[in-house]
């Protein structure tokens, strides 16, 4: 059975940092790639930061500088250690777990943890 948790969410002033963390069961985690994103309320689902199975990551604009992603396969864990946090970073996080298989790609999600910041 497939599990992704995130916890680590929470309300965080302006300026202020977290840190969250995602850990995977039931994947193959070390050939996974992982990703967070996010999703604001009337907005879409947007990528905050991947990491792939080689640890190359990459970051949009709107968080590079300020979010960092790493991964530890010893304990199928990804984290996101977010910095200088701004009210538009509200929304709901999600980790995510992708990778190819034989014939075909997997896709799977965790069930998000709010993340507020408050000004």
């Amino acid at each position: 059975q497939v599990q992704l948790v995130e916890s680590g969410g929470g309300l965080v002033q302006v300026g202020g940092s977290l840190r969250l963390s995602c850990v995977a069961s039931g994947i193959p985690f070390s050939i996974a790639t992982m990703n967070w994103y996010r999703q604001a309320p009337g907005k879409q689902r947007e990528l905050v930061a991947r990491i792939s199975s080689g640890d190359y990551t990459n970051y949009p604009d709107y968080v590079k500088g300020r979010f960092t992603i790493s991964r530890d396969n010893a304990r199928n864990s990804v984290y996101l250690q977010m910095g200088s946090l701004q009210p538009g970073d509200t929304a709901v996080y999600y980790c995510n777990a992708h990778w190819l298989g034989v014939v075909k790609t997997y896709d799977y999600w965790g069930q998000g943890t709010q993340v507020t910041v408050s000004s």
